[in-house]
This record gives structure tokens, sequence and C-alpha cells, in this order.
């Protein structure tokens, strides 16, 4: 177990932050890098397509001038997630705008496509896949993928409903490559907890909704300081994948979020942020269960600190144990 060449010596916590449909954007990526964490964000969150060029000569511009001008701090490399799923008719225009850039991480999602990955190889990329079963991780390593997003139970946005213990014991039975664990992290103690079980790195969303930088309405970003675990709501609706949100932004849409009803699967609509009037992602907030843990909005670089001195902290109380 180890975690990817681009990633050694670069981290100042070994943390991944999840790319958020609508939210992430250049100034929380950057900020995210900057401060020792790898930056992400969907591609699909650049609006029009044309946008996507001009993100990442900004992006790839700027952290290599902040990369010459600070030699001594981590800073991080930056990832793009790909919706590799038949619905998202922009795939192969924002393929090619990362291989123009050579983006370092490609993050892909709901689909396995080994032309995807083949693409991202040619120039000396990576490709990590999310996942919610062993089933599917198989199938991802043996369609190009070099890593995995284990998206457990508690996970914000699009999740699966295994316990992360399960899922990550089952994929280390055959797998000892990059493996990250996603849900409900939201602090450093938490992070090496999921190194302890087998991963080799966290996958942290949420909370970095709460973040001066996250381009999320304010009272979303109120929202995740003031809710927890109780007030997440599982459910397919919106875009008939199963995902999590946050309660109180399905009761202002006037809906009740404890007799929703199931969408048909067949009806997944991600790309264009949803199934119903009310819009996933806009107007419906997705959010992990982690969030129990976040009392406060704060620049990027106060939260990835606060990361960084708990996972010091935690390890220094296993190791007076």
């Amino acid at each position: 177990m180890a975690l990817p060449d681009i990633l050694k010596d670069s981290l100042s916590v070994p943390v991944i932050g999840a790319p958020l449909f609508i939210i992430s954007h250049p100034d929380l990526v950057l900020a995210q890098c900057k401060a020792g964490v790898v930056g992400s964000f969907p591609a699909l969150n650049a609006r029009p397509a044309e946008q996507l060029d001009e993100w990442l000569a900004q992006i790839t511009e700027e952290l290599a001038s902040y990369k010459a001008a600070n030699p001594d701090k981590k800073v991080a490399p930056f990832a793009v997630n790909q919706i590799v799923h038949k619905s998202n008719n922009r795939l192969e225009h924002d393929l090619q705008m990362c291989v123009k850039y050579k983006v370092p991480i490609v993050i892909t999602s709901l689909g396995a496509v080994p032309e995807v990955n083949e693409a991202v190889h040619s120039y000396g990329g990576i490709v990590l896949h999310d996942i919610i079963n062993n089933r599917h991780a198989n199938s991802a390593i043996r369609k190009g993928a070099d890593g995995l997003i284990a998206v457990a139970a508690g996970a914000g946005g699009h999740a699966g409903t295994l316990s992360p213990f399960a899922l990550i014991q089952e994929i280390r039975q055959w797998f000892d490559g990059p493996l990250l664990l996603s849900g409900s992290i939201a602090n450093g103690g938490a992070v090496l907890a999921a190194q302890a079980m087998g991963a080799d790195a966290a996958y942290i969303g949420s909370p970095f909704i709460a973040t001066d930088e996250a381009r999320a309405m304010q009272e979303y970003k109120d929202a995740i300081a003031e809710y927890n675990a109780n007030d997440i709501v599982y459910t397919n609706l919106f875009t008939g994948v199963h995902g999590n949100y946050l309660k109180p932004s399905i009761e202002n849409a006037g809906m009740d979020p404890d007799n929703l009803p199931e969408s048909d699967p067949s009806a997944m609509n991600f790309a264009s942020g949803g199934n119903t009037d009310a819009k996933a992602w806009k107007d419906i907030w997705g959010c992990g269960q982690g969030i129990g843990a976040i009392d406060k909005v704060q620049p990027t670089a106060d939260f990835v600190a606060k990361l960084v001195r708990e996972y010091e902290e935690a390890k220094a109380r296993i190791t007076a144990a």
C-alpha cells in the first residue's frame, strides 16, 4: 500500500479534496493545493464548456508560479473529475482539455471507460475511479484505472451504503494499489483512522463547502456548520442515483424529506442537475454525515491546518497508548 508517486512528498496531510458539483472552482482548488491537499473540481463546473480551457490554464500557471516562489512548502497537484456516464455529452471535449494541460490526476465517476484511462496515461497522468462496492472496484482496475476511491456509507452526494470497514477489507484482499476512503471524514483523527483500516489517504468533500473559497451560497455554508448527521437524507429522487442531502434544503423546496418517492434510475440526470423542479446541488444541498465535526465557516488554509494538527495529535495519542 502506498500513495501514487505523484502525491509523495507533496501533501501536508494525506487528503484529497473531493470534487463538489457547482461548488468547486479555481479559487477553492488553488487554496487546497497551496495548503498541501489535492484540490479537485468536476469538469462540468466550467460552463460553458469553453471555460474549462481558461480554468485549467489559470490553475496550471498559478500553481507553477506558487511552487517556484515557495520551494520549501508542500504544494499538492490538482485533479479534474470526469463523469463518464452516457448522459455527459461533454466528455470528449473535457477529456481533450485534460490531455492538453496534462492534468496530473483525473477522477472518474459513474462508469469505467478504458479509452478515458488510456488518454490520461498518454501524457503520464493517473486515474482514480470512485466506487461503492467491490464488484465496481474490480471492474475499474481491470479497465485500466490506477487507483480507487471507496465511497462508503455517509459520504456526501452520490454515496454507497457499505461500512468503510467492509468495503476497505474486501478491496484490500486483492488490490494493493492506491486506495482512498470517502465517507464522513471531517477531522484529522478520521484521516488517520482511514489509513489504519487500509486506505492510503482520505477523500474529503462536505467540510470544504464551509470554506470562504467555496462557490456556495452563504446559507449552504452556514448549514454545514449548523447541522449534523441526523439532518442527512439518503435518496435517489434528485438525480436517479442514491445520494446524501441536507434535510433542511429538501424542506425549503417544499418536500417532506421523510416521505420522498423513488426515482427511475434509468432517468439518471446528473449532468443537468436533477430530476425535479428543485435542482440537485443548487437547491437540494449534497452533504455527508460527518458535518457534526464542522462548527464554523473558515478559510481553506485554516481548515487544512486544523486537519494537520488533529492528524499529528491522533498519531501522538496512539504512540503514547
